[in-house]
């Protein structure tokens, strides 16, 4: 009974047996892993598995890395990562961090952190050795000035800095987005916290005409 049982659900007619059975995947995808051979009777499969074979869906996949402990602090859930493949140099794929392990492995110090990404045209296959770049974010803290105190002379940026008695030093910057409240960022030349001139071209004006 059990061996009729696994002819049917092989779809077997054990009254007009064939060399050939035609087995149907409940889903579309692809083959990774065969778990019987053309000598295997009928429902024995390779390492006591119930399944003939295993199918995967390979359009969306997932890339598992090895990050050391010293660089966990800068990957996080969400950041992009760039993919680049062994077997193609010249493409560059880009997925997400989707999760980062919670165990480190005790002999190399690294944790598993999976990236899921689109496969276009299959060109990523199961085992495949990749090269994973991550842009992590690292906070930066910048001066943030008036945009009336950054001056445009001669295509580069001043500020006005008051060094007392009623005299200023004029130091080059560099001006970067701009922000909400008539404010800007300065991305070089400038500490957070540095006092400056709020009107930089009313200054130089007035040194123009002295």
């Amino acid at each position: 009974m059990a061996a009729e049982q696994q002819l049917r659900l092989l779809g077997v007619d054990k009254n007009h047996p064939s060399a050939l059975v035609d087995i149907r995947s409940p889903a579309s995808g692809v083959i990774i892993a065969q778990n019987v051979t053309n000598a295997s009777a009928a429902g024995t499969a390779l390492s006591g598995s119930p399944n003939a074979f295993m199918i995967a869906d390979l359009s969306r996949v997932w890339v598992i890395c090895d990050v050391y402990e010293n660089d966990l602090a800068i990957v996080q859930l969400g950041q992009t990562a760039e993919i680049r493949l062994d077997a193609y140099p010249d493409k560059i794929l880009k997925g997400r961090i989707s999760d980062i392990g919670s165990i480190l492995d005790p002999n190399i110090h690294t944790a598993k952190v999976r990236i899921e990404l689109e496969n276009p045209g299959n060109v990523m296959r199961v085992g495949m050795f990749v090269n994973a770049t991550f842009f992590g974010k690292n906070l930066q803290k910048r001066a943030a000035v008036p945009s009336t105190a950054i001056l445009h002379l001669q295509d580069r940026d001043w500020v006005y800095l008051p060094v007392g008695q009623g005299r200023f030093s004029r130091i080059e910057v560099r001006g970067g987005a701009m922000l909400p409240g008539n404010l800007q960022e300065v991305t070089s030349g400038l500490d957070p916290g540095q006092q400056v001139v709020q009107n930089a071209q009313e200054l130089q004006n007035a040194t123009e005409q002295q």
